[in-house]
């Protein structure tokens, strides 16, 4: 199995990272930890969550996905054999707003309750925050990592100039810099990461972790018409690639699939792996069987032509 070096953060996952967000919302209880118990069977490491999983549903408050896991943990009576990652500047409370320095201490605070353990083995800024000088919430990060209560930092949904002020900052000032990216990339949504982002991960060093690897379950391939907009909770956000370019993309999916004998989802994450500078695509499951499906990303390899061909049809 390919086990990737993470940046300079010091941690190593294999090319797939298990998306959180599901978590207390669509996949719950002893369905839940199945899906996480196989996920580390396999090989797998890392889990990708946010205090903010899962507040956008009627009812929930956020921090769901957390406490979800902070069960899994307990109950499985080991964590050393486990990465968690989680994220700070979406859900509100105790400290102030976003990326303030009380606030990020404070969701930290929450966040290692929730999950039932005394670190996080990588700590996201979920969004940059315009209004709270960089050089305090760097401070404020840096102050968790040298408590012991952070490993390493990300930032999430950065543009290419902020990143690198922050990275200019973190040098300058003697902090424990990001040395991990989380945009949101895929075959249908690539401007945002590929070009002056892009860049500064690879020339900066930063392991990449694509968020919306599947595009909202599209590049699976089941939604092939408006009339699949109903096959899932997303599938009416995901029915907007139904392009011209979108069905190209399906169309070299499927002449791959049928070469490989890969599915198209595994097929659309070893694309994103195969990218420079990124380390793995993170993507969640429902069921055992889509995590059965996103499993199969752990070992296959496109060929240079493969991943020349989507290249082109997603261009």
């Amino acid at each position: 199995m390919d086990v990737r070096d993470l940046g300079g953060s010091g941690l190593k996952t294999p090319r797939l990272v298990l998306g959180g967000n599901v978590f207390g919302f669509t996949a719950k209880g002893e369905d839940a930890f199945r899906l996480l118990d196989r996920f580390i069977d396999a090989g797998g490491t890392m889990i990708d969550t946010a205090d903010v999983y899962s507040a956008w549903v009627p009812g929930h408050v956020g921090g769901e996905s957390e406490t979800l896991l902070g069960e899994w943990l307990k109950r499985r009576g080991r964590r050393d054999d486990v990465l968690i990652a989680t994220k700070v500047g979406m859900l509100p409370g105790e400290g102030g707003e976003k990326l303030e320095p009380a606030r990020v201490a404070a969701a930290a605070e929450a966040s290692l309750a929730r999950l039932g353990t005394d670190y996080i083995d990588l700590y996201y800024a979920h969004q940059d925050d315009e209004g709270t000088p960089l050089a305090e919430s760097l401070a404020a990060f840096d102050a968790l990592v040298k408590a012991g209560k952070v490993r390493a930092l990300g930032a999430s949904n950065y543009s290419a100039e902020r990143l690198a002020e922050a990275l200019d900052i973190s040098a300058r000032d003697g902090l424990t810099p990001y040395t991990v990216l989380q945009p949101e990339y895929n075959l249908v949504e690539r401007p945002s990461f590929e070009g002056p982002l892009q860049d500064v991960a690879i020339e900066r060093g930063l392991g990449v972790l694509p968020y919306f690897g599947l595009a909202l379950g599209f590049l699976t391939g089941k939604y092939r018409s408006a009339d699949d907009a109903g096959k899932s909770v997303r599938g009416g956000r995901a029915i907007k690639y139904l392009d011209d370019r979108g069905h190209k993309i399906l169309a070299a999916l499927d002449d791959i699939a049928a070469e490989t004998g890969a599915t198209q989802g595994q097929i659309a994450l070893a694309w994103l792996a195969a990218q420079p500078g990124v380390t793995a695509p993170i993507a969640s499951a429902n069921t055992l069987d889509q995590l059965e499906e996103l499993l199969g990303v752990l070992t296959l390899d496109l060929s240079a032509g493969q991943v020349e061909r989507l290249t082109e049809a997603s261009a």
